[in-house]
C-alpha cells in the first residue's frame, strides 16, 4: 500500500472519495472507535453521491464526534494505492471543535481525546502520514 499527499487542490471534487478530519478540541486531539472495531481512527469518511467534498467533511465531523460548533480547513489532498485496486483519493482537514454534543447513535461507538497519535490504528499505513501533514501545516502557520 502506498500513501501520497498532494498539494491541496491537486484533484476535482468528483475525483475525491473521502475527507479526513484531524480534530482538536481543548486542545486535545480528538480519535474514534468504530463499533465494530477495537482500534482509534480520525474521524472522516465517504462522500456521498453530487456531496462537495468540503460538506462531507463537516457532515463526517459532526457524525463521527458529535462537534456541533467548529472550524475546519482543507489541508491538503492524498491518494492510497493498493495492489490490485484502484486508487482512491480524499482531502485532508484540520478542524478546532468548540463544542461538543451528543453522539450520533451510527457507526461510531466512542470518541476519546490524546496529546498525541495512539498507539493502536485503524489505519496504520495512512493516519500517520496524514496526521503529520496537518502537524506541519499547523507549525507553518505559527
Amino acid at each position: 500500500m502506498e500513501t501520497k499527499v498532494y498539494n491541496l487542490g491537486k484533484f476535482r471534487n468528483e475525483e475525491l472519495k473521502f475527507a479526513v478530519i484531524v480534530a482538536k478540541f481543548n486542545k486535545e486531539f480528538v480519535y474514534v472507535k468504530h463499533k465494530e472495531r477495537s482500534t482509534w481512527e480520525i474521524p472522516g469518511g465517504h462522500r456521498e453521491m453530487d456531496e462537495v467534498i468540503d460538506d462531507t467533511a463537516k457532515r463526517e465531523l459532526s457524525e463521527e464526534t458529535g462537534a456541533t460548533r467548529f472550524n475546519i480547513e482543507a489541508v491538503c489532498d492524498y491518494s492510497v494505492e493498493k495492489v490490485g485496486c484502484e486508487i482512491n483519493y480524499g482531502r485532508v482537514y484540520y478542524a478546532e471543535i468548540e463544542e461538543l454534543g451528543k453522539l450520533p447513535d451510527l457507526e461510531i461507538g466512542e470518541v476519546k481525546l490524546f496529546d498525541s497519535m495512539p498507539e493502536n490504528l485503524t489505519y496504520p499505513e495512512i493516519q500517520p502520514l496524514l496526521f503529520k501533514m496537518v502537524q506541519e501545516n499547523l507549525r507553518g502557520q505559527r
